[in-house]
């Protein structure tokens, strides 16, 4: 719901898949029309679009892509499920081939996947069914200003506002802490139906619904004028939102080295004009997807919401299925005990924060297994493996081989474990990517010729569009209270919006 935004940036998309059908002037103008959409925030983009694709598109290349991202292939990490989601948790010897991440902490995982639901959205495209990214739309608006929240606003998107107060998000309860707002048959009343996938990146949504409604609350406070309440509020959420993506989020996942890099010595290879900043293909079909060799195969949702004991969970579960309060974390579901308590996610000094997994090629095994309801279009494969090596035909992807060589980056070239699938030399790119982290970074964060790609697609939305604060006032600092002055993270955010353990009492 809510696709639009404040820029309107939707209009026009219809009508695109006819261009290839005909040759008159007026098609030849469509396809001049394409031809300017190609760097244009409606629709994907290439970021190397002279490098050939990595493989053909034959039902053999289909056939290796779906049996090294099958369940018991070589990226499942074979976690011992029959042990349980407590003990896969306590005792992470059991799965010495699914690492944890020091560095990182749980909610890191679910504020990457909250910031990709931010940006892009493709709900045209099929699996492994060729598509050109100039002609297909991203239902997202590619910057970091939270229309998957905002929608468009309360004039276009009513219904996600509180109908006594059109300033305010609306926001409801109906197990022990709040919830998104939902209809009838739980489905859930929101910008993007996606932050509804699982319980973390519901909470995520839930606590952006609050701070929104708790700066409101602040501005009335300072005098702020009744017509420039919201949209006051909104620029200052969307502000800090953005800070802690360049401060806190881009340097765990790319390093802080780089992170500066780019922000003082510029981009080199994500380099659209003014007003023509898109989202490549590389990046969303690709290299950010390097999120879901993050994902633990359990968590602690609460310390204390299943009658007063922790609430542990797989992040996906069969028998979940058809429960109405399922015994796994997947969204959708409003119970007693379906809240984040944040302090498993998010250090907040108490000892409670878990880690997350490491960036490499072992992925954890609930996600060869997904829910069709956290599926976008509904329909199978279920593998979250599959599905992102399929996605590489149907953008035509290079190979990270080329890739790294057209950013005169040093090449992995020869990955011998997929050897057997024909794919050593010339390697998937989301692949290569977790393999690059996996070599080059320790499994810490990305690295090479991702780390780059990634960096300069963040740093050069945010540079690139006239509304961010990069943009606007580079040289801004967070002015809601933090526990360092100029200083903002999630831990602030979270502590704002009154949903961290003391607020809560949990």
């Amino acid at each position: 719901m809510g696709n639009l935004t404040r820029r309107g940036f939707l209009g026009g998309v219809a009508g695109a898949g006819a261009v290839t059908l005909a040759s008159s002037p007026a098609a030849a103008r469509v396809a001049a029309d394409f031809e300017a959409a190609a760097t244009s925030p409606r629709f994907f983009g290439r970021m190397f679009s002279g490098l050939p694709p990595f493989a053909e598109n034959t039902p053999r290349v289909q056939d290796a892509l779906r049996a090294m991202g099958a369940q018991g292939g070589p990226l499942d990490a074979k976690d011992p499920l029959h042990e349980g989601p407590i003990r896969l948790i306590t005792n992470p010897e059991l799965s010495p081939g699914n690492v944890d991440n020091p560095f990182h902490t749980a909610g890191t995982t679910f504020l990457g996947q909250f910031i990709d639901h931010d940006f892009t959205f493709d709900l045209h495209s099929r699996l492994a069914v060729p598509a050109e990214p100039e002609q297909s739309p991203n239902t997202r608006n590619p910057t970091l200003s939270l229309d998957s929240v905002y929608g468009g606003g309360p004039t276009l998107s009513p219904q996600l506002y509180d109908s006594n107060d059109r300033a305010k998000f609306r926001v409801e309860n109906g197990g022990l802490f709040e919830d998104l707002p939902r209809r009838s048959d739980g489905v859930a009343i929101i910008g993007d139906p996606r932050n509804d996938e699982n319980l973390m990146i519901a909470g995520l949504h839930a606590a952006f619904l609050l701070l929104h409604n708790r700066v409101v609350d602040r501005l009335r406070a300072q005098g702020t004028s009744a017509d420039r309440v919201f949209a006051d509020a909104q620029r200052t959420v969307v502000w800090h939102y953005q800070w802690i993506i360049v401060h806190e989020f881009l340097p765990q996942i790319i390093g802080f080295g780089i992170t500066q890099d780019i922000l003082a010595h510029g981009r080199r290879h994500y380099r659209p004009a003014q007003g023509q900043h898109f989202m490549p293909v590389e990046f969303q079909g690709a290299c950010y997807r390097f999120g879901h060799s993050m994902v633990r195969p359990s968590y602690r949702a609460n310390l204390a919401g299943d009658n007063g004991q922790p609430f542990f969970g797989f992040i996906f579960d069969p028998a979940g299925e058809g429960q109405a309060d399922p015994v796994d974390l997947r969204g959708g579901r409003r119970a007693r005990r379906r809240f984040i308590g944040w302090q498993t996610f998010f250090d907040f000094g108490d000892g409670q924060v878990r880690p997350n997994k490491r960036i490499d090629t072992n992925i954890s095994t609930p996600l060869f297994k997904l829910p069709l309801g956290a599926i976008a279009d509904g329909q199978p494969p279920i593998s979250l493996p599959q599905r992102n090596l399929l996605r590489h035909l149907t953008w035509s992807l290079p190979s990270g081989q080329e890739i790294a060589k057209a950013m005169g980056i040093p090449v992995l070239d020869n990955i011998p474990e997929l050897r057997e699938f024909g794919f050593d030399r010339s390697t998937p790119l989301w692949y290569y990517t977790l393999r690059e982290a996996e070599t080059l970074g320790d499994g810490i964060s990305l690295a090479g010729a991702s780390a780059r790609l990634v960096g300069e697609v963040f740093i050069g939305l945010l540079q690139l569009d006239p509304e961010s604060y990069l943009r606007q006032q580079p040289n801004w600092k967070p002015t809601l209270p933090s526990r360092n002055a100029g200083q903002f993270t999630m831990v602030d955010l979270l502590r704002f919006a009154r949903v961290d353990p003391s607020s809560r009492g949990q």
